[in-house]
């Protein structure tokens, strides 16, 4: 299946190499609104550059890669439906409920596919994790919590204003991945309880040609919930870009059996913890051997709560969408888990506006487990 990409910026490099991994997709085009930037990405992966209109247009191109900045995904992914082609989007799938929601009734109307990321919950840690939960080895899960915190995109952004103003903040940069991969782990969410704070009115730019001026901060900068699920589970989750350093990017869940600590959402890898009874040592259970666990990249952030060494396979989703194109079945990151999950961030951001709790509007299937030899079929 032919893909084109639109949106030449950090995340494009990654989504490239994600062909040299999986067998089903072929790159062919790109495209961006600076032209510049598409020409050098079509030199750099050897790939057509294109105008967005002679993107839409083409008729060799079967999908569109959307990884355009988060406030233009609705508008991308409409054009890309509109012009009878499928869509995979970087998250989230909007930053407005009602646009996403609109995507998902566009894309059934028109019988095409559109599918989101984030795709880590189909990693090693993400489905041994299910694996362990399904099984029943630590009980019902009662109870939970995850956190996410670093001090925020200025630190190595050149610019970072998108993510401080309306349509960005923690709980969409990074609520995705931790609140899609609950799902997979209990299934939907029923209500959610949150506060949000903002500490300062500006913040300082670390990196680049504005470095050591000042931008504007116009949205909360830090959040705290308490999200229920359809099975009555509870997760206490914290979000935040004010925070220096701290030991955890994981989420830990408390069964009536035991323990898991689920690695970090934000990739693919491990290990996966457990402990069985009061007192017991964590027993680690590596993923190395799994075929989206092991680890394959070297990217240190310089923050103690990141490992320097990781396993990321981001592209999985999108050649999994497009093996169930291929074979007419329903893709496991879809537009109706990702409405599920904006749902989520958005209701977060409401009840911490209006300090009430929040029913949530959507229902959603868990996505199946995705077996090992799935996953074979579809590497190179």
């Amino acid at each position: 299946m032919n893909v084109g990409v639109m949106g030449c910026g950090n995340i494009a490099e990654t989504y490239f190499r994600a062909q040299d991994y999986f067998n089903n997709i072929n790159f062919i085009a790109c495209s961006d609104i600076n032209l510049e930037a598409a020409k050098k990405a079509s030199i750099e992966h050897n790939v057509e550059a294109l105008t967005i209109d002679e993107m839409l247009n083409s008729k060799n191109i079967d999908l569109i890669l959307n990884l355009t900045i988060p406030q233009a995904h609705y508008e991308v992914s409409k054009k890309c439906l509109l012009s009878g082609k499928n869509v995979y989007s970087e998250k989230p799938m909007s930053v407005k409920f009602d646009q996403a929601k609109e995507l998902v009734n566009l894309a059934k109307e028109k019988n095409l596919y559109i599918g989101n990321a984030p795709d880590t919950f189909l990693g090693g840690g993400g489905q041994l994790s299910r694996e362990i939960i399904d099984k029943g080895e630590i009980g019902k899960i009662l109870t939970g919590n995850f956190i996410f915190a670093f001090p925020g995109v200025q630190e190595f952004h050149p610019s970072p204003e998108s993510w401080y103003q309306e349509g960005g903040g923690p709980v969409i940069d990074m609520g995705p991945y931790f609140f899609t991969t609950l799902v997979n782990l209990l299934g939907p969410a029923k209500n959610i309880r949150g506060r949000g704070v903002k500490f300062s009115d500006k913040r300082e730019y670390k990196a680049g040609p504005n470095k050591g001026k000042l931008f504007d901060v116009e949205i909360p900068t830090s959040y705290m919930f308490n999200l229920e699920f359809v099975n009555e589970t509870i997760i206490q989750g914290f979000i935040s870009f004010d925070v220096q350093n701290h030991g955890r990017n994981h989420m830990e869940l408390y069964g009536t059996h035991g323990s898991i600590i689920v690695p970090d959402p934000n990739m693919f890898g491990g290990p996966v913890s457990v402990s069985k009874e009061l007192g017991s040592v964590w027993v680690n259970h590596s993923v190395e051997e799994k075929p989206l666990g092991k680890t394959n990249i070297e990217n240190h952030s310089g923050r103690i709560n990141e490992a320097s060494k990781q396993s990321n396979y981001r592209g999985i989703g999108l050649s999994e969408m497009v093996d169930a194109i291929e074979n007419k079945r329903q893709h496991r990151c879809n537009g109706n888990l990702a409405l599920h999950v904006l749902d989520i961030i958005e209701c977060a951001m409401i009840s911490s506006i209006y300090k009430v709790e929040v029913d949530l509007r959507t229902n959603c299937e868990k996505p199946l487990p995705f077996q090992d030899y799935e996953i074979m079929k579809l590497l190179k």
